[in-house]
């Protein structure tokens, strides 16, 4: 089914033909059928909030297409990117579970497809579905995971260039060229790298060009070539 944004919806996750192993993709059909009965399907424009910090969790959202940045901010205004979702995600798990405000705020950075799950309704599903339940815990433990990472490299990382360094790491690709390098489409700005990695955007913009000139990395257009992994490595691990 079209919609705007020149979106196809996905509006059976049974029959979805982009099935991967995301966190509630590849269910059984009991499950994955359930699912279906429970959710509700929108499209948001760019600059959606899906929800806000600090909002009491009204349920989760299943992300179908596009991005979303989840983020954090102080009472001075300074905000901290913490994540890039992308399709399969599933925002506001954490607060839903534990039913306490969502730690964070989930803009939408392109027009994308979210399904939506109450939260009582999804509580109810995994009482039902053991196979589901395990799953929220594996994810759960995952998003601890990724936020003991996010706290070391902003607070263990000794400068700026070596936060950046370790940023553009990770998103790389263990698969990179023999050389060491990779590509990539950057759809951030300065401004948004720099609220990733806890600094301003004049020193995201200085860092580029500095990575540019040790040719470590290398802009054309929107695309981001990775030119020497190995010694972005080494930059982490001095």
């Amino acid at each position: 089914m079209r919609a705007p944004y020149g979106l196809n919806i996905l509006d059976n996750c049974l029959t979805c033909p982009v099935r991967e192993e995301h966190l509630f993709c590849n269910l059984s059909d009991q499950s994955g059928q359930q699912l279906n009965d429970i959710k509700s399907t929108a499209v948001y424009p760019k600059g959606a909030m899906l929800f806000i910090e600090g909002q009491q969790p009204r349920g989760v959202f299943v992300l179908c297409h596009g991005k979303a940045k989840l983020s954090t901010s102080s009472r001075e205004g300074k905000t901290i990117i913490t994540k890039i979702s992308d399709p399969g995600d599933v925002l506001g798990l954490n607060a839903v579970v534990s039913n306490r405000p969502y730690e964070i705020t989930a803009e939408m950075m392109e027009p994308g497809q979210a399904n939506f799950i109450a939260r009582e309704a999804f509580l109810q599903f995994l009482k039902e579905h053991g196979e589901v339940a395990l799953r929220v815990a594996e994810q759960l433990s995952r998003n601890y995971y990724t936020a003991y990472e996010e706290i070391r490299t902003l607070g263990l990382a000794t400068s700026p260039s070596e936060k950046f360094a370790k940023l553009l790491l990770s998103w790389t690709t263990m698969s990179a060229a023999d050389n060491g390098g990779a590509q990539l489409k950057l759809t951030l700005t300065h401004e948004e790298i720099a609220e990733i990695i806890g600094t301003t955007r004049e020193t995201v913009s200085r860092l580029f060009s500095e990575f540019k000139k040790k040719q470590l990395l290398q802009l054309k257009g929107s695309t981001l070539i990775i030119r020497n992994r190995l010694a972005l490595e080494k930059m982490v691990q001095s």
